[in-house]
This record gives C-alpha cells, sequence and structure tokens, in this order.
C-alpha cells in the first residue's frame, strides 16, 4: 500500500530532487507559495517553497524502489525520521497542504499602508516614515515628516527597508 515520506533535499536543489525521483516513477508533493517581492527596485510574484528543502514522495515501500535507492537520488539527504525509521505522513497533511496551495493568494513581502519604514538611500536617507501606497513597479509614496507636517514623497522601492515581523 501506497504512503507518504518527507525527504529532506540538499539546500536550493529540490526541484532536481523531485525530478530524478519522478523519473523513477514516484509520486512528489513540493508545495510551493506565491509571494511579490521587490528585485531590483521592482515588484515581482514569485513561486517559493513552502517547506524549502523538504519533497513529499509517495510509494509502496514492498513494491520498490528501496529506501536506500531514494537516499541515493541525486538532490536528496535522507528521509526525515523519528526513531530510525522513515516516518509516513498522513494522507490527511497533503490533502490539506493541496487545498491550501489551491486557495493560495499572492503573499506581499512589501509594507502595508501605516508600516513605518526607514528610508536607507537617496536624499532622504536615515528618514523615518510612513508608507502609504505602491507608485508603480518602483517606487512608493511614503509619508516623511519635515518641519512638523507629514509631506508626500515618492521613494525608490529599493531605498525602503522596514521591519517585515511588525
Amino acid at each position: 500500500m501506497k504512503s507518504w515520506y518527507l525527504l529532506y533535499c540538499k539546500r536550493g536543489e529540490q526541484q532536481r530532487a523531485k525530478l530524478h525521483l519522478e523519473n523513477q516513477n514516484l509520486t512528489c508533493y513540493y508545495p510551493e507559495v506565491e509571494i511579490e517581492k521587490v528585485v531590483r527596485g521592482s515588484r515581482k510574484a514569485m513561486n517559493e517553497p513552502l517547506f524549502p528543502s523538504y519533497v513529499f514522495i509517495e510509494f509502496d515501500e514492498e513494491l520498490g524502489p528501496s529506501f536506500t535507492t531514494i537516499r541515493s537520488t541525486r538532490g536528496v539527504v535522507d528521509f526525515v525520521r523519528f526513531g530510525g525509521l522513515p516516518t509516513k505522513v498522513p494522507d490527511t497533511l497533503i490533502m490539506d497542504l493541496k487545498k491550501i496551495e489551491i486557495h493560495n493568494e499572492a503573499v506581499s513581502t512589501l509594507p502595508k499602508a501605516g508600516d513605518v519604514v526607514q528610508v536607507s538611500g537617496g536624499q532622504f536617507s536615515g528618514f523615518e516614515a510612513i508608507y502609504k501606497e505602491s507608485d508603480g513597479e518602483k517606487r512608493s509614496i511614503l509619508l516623511v515628516t519635515l518641519i512638523n507636517q507629514q509631506v508626500r514623497v515618492p521613494i525608490s522601492n529599493k531605498d525602503i527597508t522596514w521591519d517585515r515581523d511588525k
């Protein structure tokens, strides 16, 4: 009977491991999430792994391939184990992850309106400001306090830093 297992892969080689595992007729699941990032000053939607360095695989351990064959696959380090044996992952977990992935909306790594940001470059370098809104792909409008008044100032996205955890 087929069961799901979790593999730990070499850093950045999940795609390679998935390809080589699929060549062995194994079912692989590599959940990704779409996020929005600022890359070189412009917004880009990118897919990133939900669990970096991990790939789920489904196979029947009696029919093969063997655990050793799977561990020897390019990009794979080892199975996630508890007590020395590869641990089975519940089918319900995989189904839940797939549901979440289907209903995924882009997660923004950009500040939200009202977030306090630091200006790290340009003429307002060192100033603390309030993020107001996006101004196209490469700039944002910030509220900078000058002489006790908040002024709307367009600033390049690459010159904005903020604490993402707040």
